[in-house]
């Protein structure tokens, strides 16, 4: 579904896996749930990364940040929050929120920016057909465009 300014929120469930010793949902995860976020906001527009890599344009990790606000423990469903936040012709941000859903509170917000590359790893310097789609698709929406 598709919230106001352009963000996208998807659910699942703490899985047993997830959690720790304690029953807390382990820290690591939540950079699965940043991706499992940026996967579906983009398939939930109609395109999936796997499409983008036929296409030779990946999109690497080049920065990751995530602020734990409260705990997770294992069978809370939550959602994740995904909007694009910054967009440049060689990068883009995607900030992320995770929420308990029975309560709605914050677990954890941060953000991943990746890189536009080609299969062979080279930066995509002058604008390639992702990030013209993720423009499109964000106009208005609250996304922020840099000169780069």
């Amino acid at each position: 579904m598709m919230e106001g300014r352009g963000a996208f929120v998807c659910r699942t469930r703490v899985r047993y896996g997830e959690t720790d010793k304690m029953g807390i949902a382990y820290y690591g995860r939540y950079m699965d749930w940043f991706e499992m976020g940026r996967t579906e906001f983009c398939r939930a527009q109609g395109r999936s990364f796997t499409g983008w890599e036929a296409q030779g344009i990946l999109l690497p990790v080049v920065e990751a940040h995530c602020r734990y606000k409260a705990s997770l423990r294992y069978d809370d469903e939550i959602e994740i929050e995904t909007a694009v936040v910054e967009l440049s012709k060689v990068s883009v941000t995607f900030r992320c929120r995770v929420f308990r859903a029975a309560d709605g509170k914050l677990a954890a917000e941060g953000y991943t920016r990746h890189a536009f590359t080609s299969t062979d790893g080279r930066l995509l310097r002058h604008g390639n057909a992702l990030a013209d789609w993720l423009g499109a698709m964000t106009a208005g929406a609250g996304a922020c465009r840099t000169p780069e």
